[in-house]
């Protein structure tokens, strides 16, 4: 069992926002050992009631008494400072705490906690690394930020000492965080909303395996140079995995894929054959994925026969090239991908399936992420057959920068590729009925509101 006694003090916890992806699994963890949890949420949803069913008490709205009563209050990052709940909870002097601030508290709660980090792959290797876990019984805690139908949800609560965790860059919330292992598996130019520069997204994730204690590990991707320099700042033990670079400690070869664009392939461990390995989700990307969760379970003492068994079970997270269902005979699929680098690889990994005609609805998400990203996002749009581009979601942000789904097809049609922008998801959903053809392939991509298109369309 953890060691609760540095949050014992909190015995009534309120949650604002605890709708979120995040801030759910640590409410259900929290009434596991036997806190009493609160929350409320802007809006309704099937998370909602699903932490009522665990006797949460949930108010969707937010009302300034939600908080009274209440020995700390925990929220979510998006909730802005002139919300009632949070100006009524510092006016009767409760401690508010930021959630990412909350989840550094509850790793410290645990003798290992393992911390999955990465602009991309972060929630499908989290899933990898967890379910090899459950398979060799070591019962840990999990908490990923999808929904992994494998565990029933996006959070474990286990009896053990171990914490596997999604160990997101953003806002540098990661740094909040006391890793005993951590795995990084890329690091791309992404976020810079905040960070601004490559050079400063480079030196928060230098700050991050700062944290393992000597006697921790540090597991890398060998075929990013940027993950390869982290080796200089931890005394960690650290372990290399890499497809293009064989002078690593794990490497696959001899990579095939099925007609569904599933992989198979060879792994070596210090350039000796480790085992044959299969996996059940699609592209090449999840090839370096599975290198990722091999090599810690490896470390971890977890027998291979465990670690191939749970890495063939995994069908994928929630809105990771997820089957959503078939329209006029062809399949459709939903993929949260929302940056240059996960386009193409979700891309690339669509073309190692059988088809006619590939179909993609990508919904760039934030203003400044289409605008700085604008050309890259063009050009990897383009290894689709029919593009079709939707509003942008905005999340948190404000259009400041002038900025358009308009740009974004503009730019494709000057790359000499043909695109369509469709504003509305519901215009979005009639154009693709119309004219999807039997086996053709559609993708629905970004990480916002996209996702509404396949049960829009997908035949009852």
């Amino acid at each position: 069992m953890p060691n609760i006694d540095n949050i014992k003090k909190y015995h009534k916890i309120h949650m604002i926002g605890i709708g979120g992806i995040s801030m759910s699994g640590i409410a259900e963890i929290l009434v596991n050992w036997g806190f009493e949890v609160s929350g409320s949420n802007n809006v309704d949803s099937d998370i909602l009631h699903t932490l009522e069913n665990a006797g949460i008490k949930i108010t969707v709205g937010h009302k300034a008494e939600n908080v009274i009563g209440a020995d700390c209050v925990v929220y979510t990052a998006a909730i802005k400072n002139d919300n009632v709940e949070l100006i009524k909870a510092k006016e009767l002097g409760i401690p508010v705490i930021e959630r990412a601030d909350f989840l550094g508290e509850l790793t410290r709660c645990y003798k290992d906690t393992i911390a999955i980090s990465g602009t991309h792959g972060k929630t499908t290797t989290t899933s990898l690394v967890s379910l090899c876990f459950i398979e060799a019984l070591k019962d840990p805690s999990i908490q990923v930020g999808a929904i992994i139908k494998e565990i029933g949800g996006n959070y474990k609560v286990g009896n053990s000492e171990t914490f596997i965790i999604e160990a997101c860059e953003y806002v540098e919330s990661f740094l909040k965080f006391s890793p005993k292992a951590e795995i990084v598996l890329n690091i791309d130019n992404d976020h810079l909303d905040y960070y601004k520069t490559f050079e400063n997204i480079k030196n928060a994730f230098i700050k991050y395996v700062k944290l393992l204690p000597s006697d921790g590990l540090l597991v890398i991707n060998g075929d990013d140079n940027n993950c390869l320099e982290l080796s200089d700042y931890t005394k960690a033990h650290t372990i290399k995995y890499g497809i293009k670079n064989n002078n690593v400690d794990f490497y696959a070869n001899n990579i095939e894929f099925d007609e569904e664009g599933f992989p198979q392939f060879d792994v070596y461990k210090s350039n000796t054959f480790y085992e044959h390995i299969k996996l059940s989700i699609p592209g090449k990307h999840n090839v370096l994925n599975a290198l990722a969760a091999i090599a810690l379970c490896d470390y971890y003492g977890i027998s291979v026969q465990y670690i191939k068994t749970a890495l063939e079970k995994f069908k994928g997270a929630d809105r990771r090239f997820e089957f959503k269902g078939f329209v006029n005979g062809a399949r459709v699929y939903d993929d949260y991908g929302h940056h240059p680098t996960e386009v193409s690889a979700t891309a690339k990994a669509l073309q190692n399936k059988q088809y006619n005609t590939s179909w993609v609805v990508f919904q760039p998400h934030t203003y400044s992420r289409t605008f700085n990203l604008l050309h890259d996002f063009a050009h990897a749009l383009l290894s689709f057959d029919k593009i079709i581009v939707t509003d942008i979601y905005a999340a948190r942000e404000i259009n400041t920068y002038n900025i358009s789904s308009k740009d974004l097809v503009d730019e494709i049609i000057k790359l000499g590729k043909d695109a369509i922008y469709i504003p509305s998801l519901e215009d979005c959903a009639n154009y693709l009925k119309s004219n999807v053809k039997k086996n053709d392939i559609v993708l629905t991509l970004g990480a916002g509101t996209v996702t509404n298109i396949g049960p829009m369309i997908v035949d009852k």
